[in-house]
């Protein structure tokens, strides 16, 4: 079975990494999407944040990683696909992607959305955090891996 792990990934964090690895073990296929949506100002571009991506997952050969712009439904009809993983840390989590997944699913009954539980050692990290740490200069070294943590850092520099 292929499925699909949408997010903006701005940038990605340990949080998302386990749920993408989990995937992995349990699924044929696994096509990390990453959205990009223009009404949203993100750190790291498109490109960039696919990049860390393939990075952080480099030794992986049954994990793609692609993006969309548009509606996450186009995206799984254009690649043939109706399932999607969708990580959940807190209940807050689960409402809104609760709502999500009924709204694919009525946009296309076919659709179907798997909720999988973070891990517990991830389950109150989120990219917003990691920015707003690092922002202030501080230690992100336990929320996303090295090559991750020297990016954002030289970026909130620049910013």
């Amino acid at each position: 079975m292929v499925v699909v792990y949408p997010g903006s990934f701005d940038p990605v964090t340990y949080g998302h990494l386990d749920i993408i690895k989990r995937c992995s073990r349990k699924f044929e296929k696994v096509i990390v999407v990453v959205m990009n949506n223009s009404s949203k100002k993100y750190l790291f571009s498109l490109e960039e944040r696919q990049n860390m991506i393939r990075e952080c997952l480099k030794d992986y050969d049954n994990i793609e990683v692609d993006h969309s712009s548009g509606l996450l439904v186009d995206y799984l009809h254009d690649r043939n696909v109706n399932v999607l993983v969708k990580g959940l840390r807190a209940l807050s989590d689960f409402e809104f992607e609760f709502q999500m997944a009924l709204m694919n699913n009525c946009l296309d009954s076919d659709i179907e959305t798997f909720f999988l539980m973070t891990s517990n050692r991830y389950s109150f990290v989120s990219s917003s955090m990691v920015k707003e740490i690092a922002k202030y200069e501080g230690d992100i070294s336990n929320l996303v891996p090295d090559n991750i943590r020297d990016y954002v850092m030289n970026r909130i520099e620049k910013v």
